[in-house]
């Protein structure tokens, strides 16, 4: 039993119920299904693609809003906006995406009320708290939710010829090192403020330089950008603003460009396995590219793209990635004219980018046979 002035979970939760579902749970799944005019078996589906525990069939556990709720979303499905063949996994989509809101937002609010004792002395008072911050939650998610709309509807218009589901853009990732280390000599808040500041940092890089966030895992941030340019100043800005914050570990990237399929928020193909791959290879502070992005870059003379060694890692036999930064200031002088002229001795103009060098060297070293080992001499007793 609770002591005198403590609340009582059970009618916390009732409360919280009914100001968050729109009123009383007083139907069973099919009494929702008849009085909305949805078949049956239809609303199980969309029920348990949103995510939603399955319930019996005589469980009083839905609203007046359930039924409208089922009613809007299968006169949306039956309107042809939406193919049948796809529409639970845009249910799916819908419901994992706003679960995982959902869960931050309890967290949140849970948070503020035990940290603030007098929000959290009564019932009645969260209920007022709540009650109040509801309608501005939703407020906020629309806007967020209209502004996405409309720049997604501008790069529709902007490009009407080209399939939004499958198209070229730059995929890369950008990971802290050694984080699992990390979390085996830091406790978990000083973790949370790590993964905090990485995501906000990410998100500002990103959002300056036209990109896309697809998801956070972790010490990693996935992200899409519709130019080279936009890809390779995204890596770059991530790893220089990593480098000058003293509470981020050092990060490394990897970049490829080519055609992705979009589903759902996501982003699949062999672009993005690539982009990953080279992630995996590239060293703490260096970013790694593929071909097709390192001649879309090379042409641009605020970047130095050099040519790496092949190596093999999972699914690539010689993946040959190319590092980024960016260039350096060309020196001048008389020290320039003799660079210029040993260029011209080997066949090189200053147009040349400094990969076709490095291709060149590495392919000289490839042509040579192996050097033989020493034999080790046995030492006589």
């Amino acid at each position: 039993m609770p002591e005198p002035g403590e609340i009582s979970a059970d009618a916390l939760q009732q409360r919280l119920e009914r100001i968050l579902l729109g009123g009383k749970r007083k139907y069973t799944r099919l009494e929702v299904a008849e009085k909305a005019g949805v078949p049956e078996e239809r609303s199980r589906r969309l029920w348990r693609a949103l995510g939603f525990a399955t319930v019996d069939d005589d469980e009083v556990v839905f609203t007046d809003a359930d039924i409208e709720a089922i009613r809007t979303a299968d006169q949306l499905m039956s309107s042809g906006l939406i193919d049948p063949n796809i529409e639970l996994a845009v249910t799916r989509a819908l419901g994992q995406h706003l679960s995982r809101l959902a869960e931050w937002q309890v967290h949140m609010l849970w948070t503020m009320i035990t940290e603030n004792k007098e929000i959290g002395s009564s019932e009645r008072q969260i209920g007022r708290l709540v009650e109040r911050l509801l309608p501005e939650l939703e407020k906020v998610q629309e806007f967020v939710w209209r502004r996405h709309l409309a720049a997604y509807a501008g790069r529709a218009m902007a490009f009407p010829d080209e399939d939004l589901g499958a198209r070229t853009e730059v995929v890369g990732f950008v990971d802290m090192v050694g984080y699992t280390r990390l979390t085996r000599q830091v406790d978990e808040e000083r973790l949370t403020d790590i993964l905090d500041r990485f995501e906000s940092v990410a998100t500002e890089v990103v959002a300056e330089h036209h990109g896309r966030i697809v998801k956070m895992i972790g010490d990693e941030v996935l992200f899409v950008a519709d130019s080279a340019v936009d890809g390779a100043e995204i890596a770059l800005a991530l790893s220089e603003r990593a480098d000058a914050d003293e509470t981020l570990p050092a990060v490394r990237a990897g970049l490829a460009s080519g055609r992705i399929l979009s589903r759902f928020g996501d982003v699949y193909g062999s672009v993005v396995n690539l982009a990953a791959r080279l992630t995996s290879t590239a060293r703490p502070g260096t970013i790694l590219v593929d071909k097709e992005l390192a001649t879309e870059l090379a042409s641009h003379a605020e970047y130095e793209v050099r040519s790496r060694r092949p190596v093999s890692v999972r699914g690539y036999n010689r993946l040959r990635p190319s590092s980024l930064r960016r260039a350096r200031e060309r020196p001048s002088g008389m020290f320039a004219s003799s660079q210029q002229l040993a260029a011209e001795m080997l066949g090189l103009d200053d147009a040349t980018p400094l990969s076709v060098a490095d291709e060149a060297e590495d392919a000289t070293a490839e042509s040579l046979p192996p050097r033989p080992r020493p034999r080790s001499k046995r030492r006589r007793r």
